[in-house]
């Protein structure tokens, strides 16, 4: 008889839920991880990065207890950022395989959780940073905050025209470029925080890739 597997999926916004992004990825590693067994179900779950996942994941892993099956995720992350979750998981007597460290044993899945963990912690930390310095060029934080409460329309209009109004953008995006992320994800990062470009409009790829060469 064939192993059984529950497949897990994990996206981190609703968005990304409905349009699909990131998890036909996830789909096409599980089922070539699974290729010698069993796919029985598969399940979705649409959560915020931080979260541990509810609904769905409690529906695979009564799933996988009441078959026997083995829980298969793409990615550590795609499970969970929290160490404290991934012990509770494994206290609970559910086999479960990560494709990217199938022979990943209790300790490993340990220590890497932790990374991803700590990673986590970082990242807010330097989102903090980023925000507590864009305040002190004299934005608000927020939505539609491209102009600075503390400077008069001809300060804006200078600082415009000033090759340094890209520098907390560029070290920002050199921050997260060193952490391996993407030119998208790292525009993606900057909207977020709502930085703009000088026009006031969104960063993309290939904004953050002349960004990049500039400081070069």
């Amino acid at each position: 008889m064939k192993k059984q597997y529950i497949a897990y999926y994990r996206v981190s916004t609703q968005k990304q839920g409905q349009s699909g992004l990131g998890l036909e990825a996830q789909r096409q590693t599980v089922h070539s991880h699974c290729k010698n067994g069993t796919i029985v179900s598969e399940y979705t779950e649409v959560i915020s990065g931080k979260g541990n996942g509810t609904i769905q994941l409690v529906s695979a892993l009564t799933e996988c207890k009441k078959i026997g099956a083995t829980l298969v995720i793409a990615k550590l992350d795609r499970l969970s950022r929290n160490v404290g979750f991934i012990n509770n998981l494994m206290e609970a007597g559910v086999r479960f395989q990560c494709c990217d460290m199938p022979e990943a044993n209790e300790l490993t899945i340990n220590i890497f959780a932790a990374l991803a963990q700590h990673e986590r912690k970082l990242i807010s930390e330097r989102t903090k940073a980023a925000l507590a310095a864009k305040k002190s060029l004299g934005f608000k934080l927020g939505k539609n905050n491209f102009k600075p409460d503390s400077v008069t329309k001809s300060i804006l209009s200078r600082q415009t025209k000033n090759k340094d109004f890209y520098k907390k953008h560029r070290e920002l995006a050199n921050l997260y470029r060193n952490n391996g992320l993407t030119l998208q994800q790292i525009a993606d990062k900057l909207n977020e925080l709502d930085f703009h470009t000088i026009n006031g409009k969104s960063f993309k790829p290939q904004t953050i890739k002349n960004l990049l060469s500039a400081g070069n």
